[in-house]
């Protein structure tokens, strides 16, 4: 019966040992022999195996067969590629809160060859590539810049067995809990041992890169990085009918904003230079070259994409439990999410892609979420209403209604203070680049995306901490 796909397992069972030799022969075999038997393919990828020299110049099995052999594959350096003349369509969500370059950035991606879908949130800006805010759907092809340089920057909220009271009155105990068990900056670590199982992850040990990267990701775990990256206490307001099955009730939560740390930053590099190395765009839109999946070095990519996410959540865990060991305090219940990443989805036409989000949160039904909103504007907890419309997506935030230069040249370190003392909020690091006013109004941005998420809860912050300028 043909039309099967090869698993993994299939695929390891063949002989195959490499995570990026398995996951580029499922790609190929699967793409490439769509109409053959699970024990045909198995057994085109047997011979593979056993003799890939025979195969170097197949159009489908050829990447693969190089990869086998480690030699280097003989065809051309890069490949040149036009935009499509207009845009393929795509949603805007809150579009009186997006400004124009952000439009104009989205619609300069809707032209490459391999945009099939996109959409626009409410919190979206201009960035790098893709704008942030920015949702793309891809066929067969992942944009390294599409992702961004800190693969896999991520929200997690821990509801804690505390009454908010809490909060108000160990003020002082939870500022030093904070400035003792976290680090922020692009340079060292903390100060104590850390241990995680993701440090003994096999796919550290699959590229010469990422075996390099290993030892820093060692120093690295469980700190944070600089600009927008903060962990805070704060308030979590959860109300009646809630679906967390937790009282309605005021809880003392800890909230974390941080990344991949140099990991992150360093794949995003790399592959993003490999990238428009291979796929030669015009130069407005260079940084928005692709890598294919049947690619050895799209493979690589989403190996090391899919780790650094890993990595992300694992310096998460770090940073509760941490905190929450001193404190000698219980989870109740935990929501984290990613917002700068890459996922194969299969959409409403039934067909999978590379669903790419830069600055926004996964919003597929029944999926949960935390969107933040600044030092001062609360963040909120959501659950996902599965919109088609926006690729199962929402903001990840409120959006920056300045820049960083502009909102440092506009606002005092005397002025933020003055403003978080009015609100009761105490700062430890932190900059006038990333003040609240620099932001956009959550509660307008929420407005706009009533169609793709349902609010389950509120969370205020009150003791923030965040890198110095």
């Amino acid at each position: 019966m043909g039309n099967q796909k090869l698993n993994s397992r299939d695929v390891r069972l063949i002989g195959y040992s490499s995570d990026v030799a398995i996951s580029l022969a499922m790609n190929s075999i699967n793409r490439g022999f769509k109409h053959s038997s699970i024990e045909e393919k198995i057994s085109v990828l047997t011979h593979v195996l056993s003799e890939p020299e025979l195969y170097f110049n197949h159009e489908v099995l050829g990447t693969l067969a190089y990869k086998l052999t480690n030699k280097t594959e003989d065809k051309a350096s890069s490949l040149s590629y036009e935009l499509e003349h207009e845009e393929k369509h795509f949603e805007v969500f809150g579009n009186k809160h997006i400004e124009g370059n952000a439009i104009r950035q989205m619609e300069m991606a809707m032209r490459l060859p391999v945009a099939v879908y996109g959409a626009l949130m409410p919190d979206a800006h201009q960035g790098y590539g893709i704008p942030i805010g920015g949702v793309l759907a891809a066929e067969n092809a992942v944009i390294p810049y599409g992702v961004g340089m800190d693969i896999g920057c991520r929200m997690a909220l821990s509801i804690l067995d505390l009454p908010a009271s809490y909060v108000e009155h160990n003020a002082y105990a939870l500022r030093k809990v904070l400035q003792d068990y976290t680090h922020f900056g692009n340079d060292g670590g903390l100060e104590f041992h850390q241990e995680h199982e993701v440090l003994d992850h096999p796919h550290f040990q699959q590229t010469e890169l990422l075996r390099r990267l290993h030892g820093k990701s060692v120093r690295q775990l469980g700190s944070s990085g600089s600009g927008n990256h903060f962990v805070e206490f704060g308030i979590v307001e959860l109300a009646e009918g809630n679906t967390f099955q937790l009282p309605a009730a005021n809880y003392a939560a800890l909230l974390s904003h941080s990344g991949s740390r140099s990991l992150g930053a360093n794949i995003a590099q790399h592959y993003t230079n490999i990238a428009m190395n291979t796929c030669k765009l015009p130069r407005e839109a260079k940084q928005l070259a692709w890598l294919t999946m049947e690619s050895a070095e799209g493979q690589e990519y989403w190996l090391s994409m899919n780790l650094a996410g890993e990595y992300a959540k694992a310096c998460h865990d770090r940073i509760h439990g941490n905190i929450c060991r001193a404190l000698g305090a219980e989870v109740l219940r935990v929501v984290e999410n990613h917002h700068n990443f890459a996922w194969k989805e299969t959409l409403s036409d039934g067909k999978e892609y590379i669903v790419h989000r830069k600055g926004a949160t996964p919003a597929a039904k029944e999926v949960y979420g935390i969107i933040p909103g600044s030092m001062t504007a609360p963040g909120f907890i959501v659950r996902g209403l599965g919109n088609e419309l926006s690729l199962n997506s929402a903001a990840h935030g409120a959006g920056r209604k300045m820049s960083r230069l502009k909102a440092k040249e506009s606002t005092t370190v005397s002025a933020m203070k003055k403003l978080l003392q009015s609100e009761k909020v105490t700062l430890i690091g932190g900059s006038p680049e990333e003040a609240p006013m620099a932001y956009k109004d959550i509660e307008a941005v929420m407005k706009s995306q009533g169609t793709l998420v349902a609010t389950e809860g509120k969370f205020h912050p009150k003791i923030v901490r965040m890198a110095k300028d």
